[in-house]
């Protein structure tokens, strides 16, 4: 039980994406419906149960910790569990962990976050418009997220943002959020829309606009140089030299990035999912609660897991309608 987490194409397991809640205060167009229903509080590991979880991965190897949700800080004392996690930041077990958020909370937990060995957190935040942002949350508020970035930038955090890319809504603002991220030294990564859950009337082909396109649009009005540089996740990286900041591009449809995939996705319910855009996925939940008193059933459960994971995912817009469609939303799985 104690050999490192390998998949069955030799790719390490090092980084665990953790949603604690699938509740969110936004409603953004592209993760969930307007009307959700959400998970009864008993399906949900506890606090306790997901700090046995994800202790349980960090003892076999993983060593990056993502917290997700929904938006995890509006889950009921959520910074219990980031004070627990920090022993094993300072065991040196764990070598980050860290935060995707909406931005909404960050002004009432940044320093917080910070004391518990936090470092980075990662902004969803798709327009600087606040009508646009209006929309494409539809009830979130603009200006509460940017004075939480300012708390986080304050608190000593390192933002980044994270855009969708989401054509004929933010197009028009591609070289506005680039250059307010520029003028605040704050990263900006593109993501390219994912063909995730059932969202009425959300037309995904209407929306997808490829990286390649956004690509070419940096090209145009900069030197555009390709970085080597990796930070665990799916995005490749480019410096902008005019302004010398980085860009990411996460791109599953345009450039399957797959083949580097050292990450699984564990929901707030403990189902384990070995690529987002698949949907197998394996029950942790069953072996955590019927075994309190010994891990051996839940690694052993972990370990079958990650021996199912498959090569790549086979999310495809290049035909008239969206291939490899998953009917869970996002905020089931964990951003």
């Amino acid at each position: 039980m104690t050999a490192p987490l390998i998949d069955p194409f030799a790719r390490a397991i090092t980084y665990l994406r953790v949603s604690v809640t699938d509740r969110c205060d936004f409603r953004c167009v592209y993760c969930m419906s307007e009307n959700m229903t959400f998970l009864p509080k008993k399906e949900l590991l506890t606090l306790e149960e997901l700090d046995r979880m994800c202790s349980t991965f960090v003892r076999m190897g993983v060593e990056k910790l993502r917290i997700t949700g929904g938006e995890p800080l509006v889950r009921r004392d959520i910074m219990t569990f980031f004070q627990s996690m920090t022993r094993h930041l300072e065991s040196g077990a764990l070598k980050e962990l860290t935060l995707t958020t909406n931005g909404s909370q960050l002004e009432k937990y940044a320093q917080a976050l910070y004391d518990c060995g936090v470092r980075r957190v990662n902004v969803s935040l798709d327009t600087l418009d606040d009508e646009k942002f209006a929309k494409v949350t539809r009830w979130g508020r603009l200006p509460q997220v940017l004075r939480g970035i300012d708390a986080a930038q304050k608190a000593g955090l390192h933002v980044k943002i994270n855009a969708v890319a989401l054509k004929g809504f933010n197009e028009p603002e591609l070289f506005t959020i680039t250059e307010w991220c520029a003028s605040r030294g704050i990263d900006l990564t593109w993501i390219e829309v994912m063909p995730m859950g059932d969202l009425g009337n959300e037309d995904r082909l209407d929306q997808y606009w490829s990286l390649k396109d956004v690509r070419k649009a940096y090209e145009q009005n900069y030197q555009v140089t390709d970085l080597t540089e990796r930070t665990g996740g799916p995005a490749r990286y480019a410096r902008l030299e005019e302004s010398g900041q980085k860009i990411g591009f996460i791109t599953p449809l345009s450039h399957n990035f797959c083949e580097s995939c050292n990450r699984v996705r564990l929901t707030c319910t403990g189902e384990l999912y070995m690529c987002l855009g698949q949907e197998d996925m394996a029950d942790l939940r069953g072996p955590l609660r019927d075994h309190p008193d010994t891990e051996q059933p839940l690694e052993e459960a972990i370990r079958k897991a990650i021996g199912l994971k498959p090569k790549g995912h086979d999310f495809d817009y290049s035909r008239q309608s969206v291939d490899g469609q998953m009917t869970r939303h996002m905020s089931h799985t964990g951003g």
